[in-house]
């Protein structure tokens, strides 16, 4: 079954099972911030505090960024980050996939990993580095999506100035 085939139960089973292995206590707190960052796909910490705080509203947003950080940390969320924007969360974790970013209109989309494994990329060392064992390398594509390319096609071209 699919990450987004899988139901709401089946993923907090999955997420108290988690919870539990990392040490941390199942709160509703917790449990309500993976539900809105995995309904917001690549959601900014704002709004996932927001979509908390509407099931939540007695929450604070510290109490949300907190959680976020604490999530990451021990795995259940990814944080990404991209240039010119706040860093983003997603509960897509434990493959090895990477994201474009339309440099037009800012949104992000999953992009499998082309080689199908971590890590994607094999560094070239320069010489006299100090070599490592690469775990994981993120990939970041940018570019413009289909809907900011046309709208920039069908855009009227100003006269040459004289």
């Amino acid at each position: 079954m699919t990450h987004t085939a899988m139901a709401l139960q089946d993923r907090e089973a999955l997420w108290t099972a988690a919870l539990h292995s990392a040490g941390r206590r199942v709160t509703r707190q917790r449990l309500t911030v993976l539900t809105a960052v995995d309904r917001l796909p690549h959601a900014t910490a704002d709004d996932a505090a927001a979509a908390v705080r509407a099931g939540l509203p007695h929450i604070t947003v510290q109490s949300v960024y907190v959680i976020l950080a604490d999530l990451t940390d021990i795995g259940l969320l990814r944080r990404v980050e991209t240039p010119h924007s706040p860093a983003r969360y997603e509960t897509r974790v434990g493959d090895n996939h990477h994201h474009a970013v339309c440099t037009g209109c800012g949104r992000i989309e999953d992009v499998d990993c082309a080689v199908g494994h971590a890590p994607c990329l094999t560094p070239e060392w320069s010489p006299g580095a100090s070599r490592m064992t690469i775990q994981i390398a993120e990939v970041l594509y940018q570019g413009l999506c289909d809907d900011c390319r046309s709208a920039a096609h069908s855009r009227p071209r100003s006269a040459p100035q004289e």
